[in-house]
């Protein structure tokens, strides 16, 4: 699929909101291969199946309201995507792989659970967020629930793929802890910000490709190439995220637009635009410095000077370097038709936020 036809991708399939969408993007984004495109969408519906039973095996009719609420509302599914895709390398029929990408995702809910207790989020793949709905104290023991729940199937997965969810577990954490507690007095925010990306979000991408090139017995060659892909990939996928908060609707998105900038999440546009100096940027920057209580069209104000600032173009030409380190890391895998699909989502990434 070209650049041109992604632009065409109905908004729900670009945003994810309302329903998961990962077979819908195989289709689009994958080769025509009949082969491949029914073995992987056949696997990516028993992992959705095997995801809403364990989101829902709770002892109790309460607990299994908050804990499989975010499953059901939907969502790209693009880490169980990634596990299949990386299985392609090995055996994708191994035992335990849609299991793994069970696992992947399971991590994925739970990060959203956390953070929409964080920022206050009142929706989430347009439906009402979890802590709207139940409160914080529910919704971030609801995000543990889910991590435990992963931690269980995890543990029959091969040795290596476990170790890598145990590594990445923590590496979320700690990108989770970097957020809250900031940079450290005169480091560079930009930098931070990467760390923080890093473990945020560029740590799973990479565990969900892991995980499934060792459970499917790829060979280390591949996997390692599979790892760095998604490392790179999801540091892009951040900083797409960040262009999307400030330029796709909620309609659009299924997020309020601009939600974390009135948050005040430190997204790299934000960070951009405070340390930039060009002369376009003054006024962006004087109403960023001034924040939230400078009026009540701030939000407005920021997100219109946000759609042409030099910030965001900066923003986005990172995005594209990550992009292309994703491109290069692929480069030692066979000419397989998972790996012309992980280079069209590259693709993919990139118009996320136009």
């Amino acid at each position: 699929m070209t650049a041109e036809q992604l632009y065409e991708l109905p908004a729900t399939v670009v945003c994810g909101a309302g329903r998961p969408v990962a077979a819908e993007l195989l289709g689009r984004l994958g080769p025509d291969e009949p082969c491949f495109q029914n073995r992987l969408g056949g696997a990516l519906a028993d992992a959705e199946r095997l995801l809403r039973e364990r989101t829902r095996d709770a002892s109790d009719d309460r607990v299994r309201e908050l804990t499989g609420h975010l499953a059901a509302t939907g969502g790209k599914r693009m880490r169980p995507l990634l596990v299949l895709l990386a299985a392609e390398f090995g055996d994708p029929g191994s035992e335990g792989v849609a299991q793994a990408a069970v696992v992947a995702e399971l991590v994925h809910l739970a990060s959203l659970y956390h953070d929409d207790v964080v920022d206050r989020a009142a929706v989430r793949h347009g439906a009402a967020s979890a802590n709207a709905l139940w409160g914080n104290r529910a919704a971030a023991q609801g995000g543990n629930w889910l991590l435990a729940r992963g931690a269980r199937l995890s543990a029959d997965l091969v040795p290596d793929a476990l170790a890598l969810n145990a590594r990445t577990a923590n590496r979320i954490v700690e990108g989770q802890l970097l957020e809250l507690v900031g940079p450290e007095p005169g480091a560079d925010p930009v930098a931070h910000y990467f760390r923080v990306a890093a473990g945020k979000t560029a740590a799973l991408l990479a565990m969900s490709l892991g995980v499934g090139a060792f459970q499917a017995g790829a060979p280390r060659a591949a996997a390692d190439a599979l790892v760095e892909y998604g490392e790179q990939l999801g540091l892009a996928f951040q900083i797409a995220d960040d262009l999307l908060d400030l330029r796709s609707s909620e309609a659009a998105s299924g997020k309020e637009q601009g939600r974390d900038l009135l948050a005040g999440v430190p997204s790299l546009p934000v960070l951009l635009a405070r340390e930039g100096t060009d002369a376009g940027d003054a006024e962006l920057r004087e109403l960023l410095a001034a924040g939230p209580g400078a009026g009540e069209d701030w939000h407005g104000r920021a997100l219109k000077l946000f759609s042409d600032s030099r910030a965001a173009a900066r923003a986005e030409t990172l995005m594209h370097q990550r992009l292309g380190r994703a491109r290069a890391a692929l480069g030692v895998l066979p000419p397989l038709p998972a790996r012309r699909t992980l280079d069209a989502l590259c693709d993919f990434v990139a118009l996320r936020n136009g």
